[in-house]
């Protein structure tokens, strides 16, 4: 999650309240993996304001809303889709689908909070407090094969919550990893650590920092974080990313466009090898794959929010 410095600042925008319902979008242009024609861009409910976004089972993906918490929940195929999960009263920022027990982690943002939602029903599985209530900015997560990891901008953090077989775990489960090592953090509006994903093997996590733009590999058991060096161009404002093997697309909202970088075989650096961008964009935050399309969140962090302000989910073809 990330807002322009030279826009309105996303302390400001959070003071807003929107709502918004169910809707659907008829621009069927996007190609899936399968050949059929899908919606190029995906009309959310007026005011939703979203943030996060994931792909569950099938076509089906999920949409976070920092105006009320709520879920909504669409079809790729066809567009449609409705509110999964009620309004929460706090904000609901990113969000990862976790495939095997069919429930979405969701990083609860400045109440400091992560949820667990049941990605049938939109039930409420769990809370989980991570940070200090207003002194946090619980912003994104990844879901590895035993734990969800989260970023806090506000503070040079980790926590890590073991997911495994059985039941959830309890609040007392709940650790904080220092971020230390090469990690560096700047005074700023905007906040520092952000995006945040595991490599396939799960022996690294990679965050970037929105204010500075530097990428940083993590030892997911200790924080230590090692400089994760890019040639190429700019990271700068780094938002939600997505790892593909070894291609990591980052978000980079004040830009429209989504980076893509080529990692070495051991993550310890990358270049810049092109940009994504469709005149579709408008400041976009997270990015979550299916087939061969990415599809875009459009936070519109350059606009402040109201009931009656445009939201879109839009894809681009990889």
């Amino acid at each position: 999650m990330r807002a322009h410095a030279t826009c309105i600042t996303l302390l400001s925008l959070l003071l807003a309240a929107c709502s918004g319902a169910e809707t659907t979008d008829p621009n069927p242009l996007a190609s899936s993996s399968l050949g059929v024609a899908y919606p190029a861009v995906i009309a959310l409910p007026d005011g939703f304001w979203p943030e996060g976004i994931d792909f569950g089972r099938g076509t089906t993906f999920f949409v976070s809303s920092l105006a009320t918490g709520a879920i909504w929940r669409g079809d790729a195929r066809t567009g449609a889709g409705g509110v999964l999960v009620a309004a929460q009263g706090v904000e609901s920022v990113g969000l990862a689908y976790d495939a095997w027990a069919n429930r979405l982690v969701v990083a609860g943002g400045f109440s400091g909070q992560a949820f667990v939602y049941d990605a049938t029903t939109g039930a409420r599985l769990a809370a989980y407090q991570l940070g200090a209530p207003g002194m946090s900015l619980v912003n994104d997560v990844v879901v590895s094969d035993d734990a969800a990891y989260f970023t806090d901008s506000f503070n040079d953090v980790l926590y890590r919550i073991p997911f495994g077989p059985g039941a959830l775990p309890s609040q007392a489960d709940v650790q904080t990893l220092p971020l230390t090592g090469d990690y560096q953090s700047v005074p700023s509006e905007i906040g520092n650590a952000n995006g945040i994903v595991a490599t396939p093997d799960g022996r690294w996590l990679i965050v970037v920092n929105t204010a500075t733009g530097a990428l940083y590999r993590v030892d997911p058991g200790t924080g230590a974080a090692t400089s994760l060096e890019v040639t190429g161009g700019s990271l700068d404002g780094g938002d939600g990313m997505l790892l593909l093997g070894h291609r990591l697309y980052v978000v980079q909202g004040h830009l429209n466009q989504i980076t893509e970088v080529q990692l070495s075989p051991d993550f310890g650096n990358g270049t810049i090898v092109r940009a994504l961008t469709s005149p579709d964009l408008q400041f976009p935050s997270t990015i979550a794959r299916l087939g061969n399309t990415l599809y875009a969140v459009n936070a519109r962090f350059d606009v402040v929010p109201a009931p009656d302000v445009q939201y879109h989910v839009v894809a681009l073809p990889l």
